[in-house]
């Protein structure tokens, strides 16, 4: 553990999963697993199951078969965020009060609220109905919930959609700050991921089931 890991040990192995939704297989037989300061990439084409998957990670939507979860399972504090697509925002709450709602929800466990803001870049809009936010500064609001409640696993669902460049280079701040805490992550993504330790990352490669 280095000085600046603050989660404990944990390792999530998946064993014999799979999943699907409607009554039709997306994924199957899948095993993996990851432990503190790892990220895992979800790749493949659409339809592939890459939400399903991480929907039936997060415990949304029921595996068909095998398992997904903590090898030491004596920590019964909430371990994962799951950051869909969607973002998950009242529009005629300000920016400021839809991240204090989530706070509260989850447990105030991280940042401030403002100071989480000013990490994604929307300090100065916190006042600002979330109505009025572009595309990408949602999607900025969204994954600032990762930041005031701590939470080990993070399972992204496309976390840099709608987002620029500068928006890029966030997440994989975050994702870099987020493993060197210590943390994990499990993300579906089709954009490119490159962070300061490539070692941490693998990549899990998703095909249509026949």
């Amino acid at each position: 553990m280095t000085d600046q890991q603050v989660y404990p040990y944990l390792q999530m192995r998946a064993t014999g999963l799979s999943c699907g939704r409607g009554g039709v297989l997306l994924a199957e037989n899948l095993d993996f697993s990851l432990s503190n300061g790892q990220c895992l990439l979800l790749r493949g084409p659409n339809g592939t199951g890459k939400t399903t998957l991480l929907l039936t990670l997060a415990g949304i939507v029921a595996p068909l078969a095998g398992q997904f979860g903590p090898d030491n399972s004596s920590n019964d504090e909430p371990l994962l965020h799951y950051c869909g697509h969607r973002n998950a925002i009242k529009p005629r709450l300000s920016v400021l009060e839809n991240l204090s709602f989530w706070a509260a929800i989850n447990g105030p466990t991280g940042m401030a609220p403002l100071a989480a803001l000013t990490e994604v870049g929307l300090g100065d809009l916190h006042g600002l109905d979330a109505g009025y936010l572009s595309a990408g500064q949602s999607r900025r609001l969204a994954l600032a919930r990762l930041l005031v409640s701590l939470r080990a696993l993070w399972l992204l669902d496309e976390p840099t959609a709608a987002l620029d460049t500068q928006g890029h280079q966030l997440v994989t701040r975050l994702l870099a700050n987020h493993l060197v805490m210590g943390g994990l992550a499990i993300a579906a993504t089709h954009d490119p991921i490159t962070l300061p330790d490539q070692t941490a990352l693998s990549t899990l490669q998703l095909a249509r089931v026949p």
